[in-house]
């Protein structure tokens, strides 16, 4: 799934505060906020395994969880919320495609690696591919009680999620075509450093 989905999920996981614990809520949003974005840090570097923990992210969540039940602090509620969106990015993202280059084309059988088990989980592909219309459904959906319950600048981060998810969405296959060529001129020595999904078009035997 595209970064504003994750965002935007994580941002979701810290509406319930508003209701329970209202003096925790706005630092639980940006917890939620950094832990969606943070596992897609590994972007070009080990791209879903670097920073992608599916069951360590869980597990710790857990764990964090239960000790901020019973002593609510900052740093107890945000440490708990960051792991729940990290957890949930890494989750989610074997509920979508797999890591290629045009992943609606479907060829790939690795979505998010698996350090417990070191092992690539398979995608299951419910959202086709990253920035698919249905990936833009998903977004607005997440958006709808953000808005609902957020004003000011929180709310202004959701608008501008849902701006990045609108274009990424119109452009995401040209981006494909676009990322193939640019890194097809890159020299040689270059190469090693460009993670394996952009060189595909370069790699695969003429026809």
């Amino acid at each position: 799934m595209m970064l504003p989905t994750h965002a935007l999920g994580g941002m979701v996981l810290a509406l319930p505060l508003f209701a329970v614990a209202p003096e925790y809520a706005s630092v639980a949003l940006v917890a939620g906020l950094v832990g969606g974005i943070f596992p897609d840090l590994d972007l070009y570097v080990g791209h879903r395994k670097t920073l992608h923990y599916p069951v360590y992210y869980s597990a710790f969540a857990v764990v964090a969880a239960v000790i901020a039940l019973f002593v609510p602090t900052i740093a107890t509620v945000s440490v708990t919320v960051f792991l729940l969106g990290a957890a949930v990015h890494c989750l989610s993202d074997i509920l979508g495609s797999g890591l290629e280059l045009r992943p609606w084309e479907g060829t790939s059988e690795r979505a998010v690696y698996d350090h417990y088990r070191d092992t690539w989980i398979a995608p299951r592909q419910l959202i086709t591919y990253d920035g698919s219309p249905a990936d833009l459904c998903l977004s607005g959906v997440l958006a709808i009680p953000l808005l609902y319950a957020l004003d000011g600048f929180f709310q202004w981060i959701v608008i501008g999620a849902i701006a990045v998810a609108v274009v990424y969405t119109a452009l995401r296959r040209l981006l494909a075509d676009l990322a193939a060529v640019v890194f097809g001129v890159l020299p040689k020595t270059v190469r090693p450093y460009v993670p394996e999904r952009y060189l595909e078009d370069l790699e695969a035997p003429p026809t």
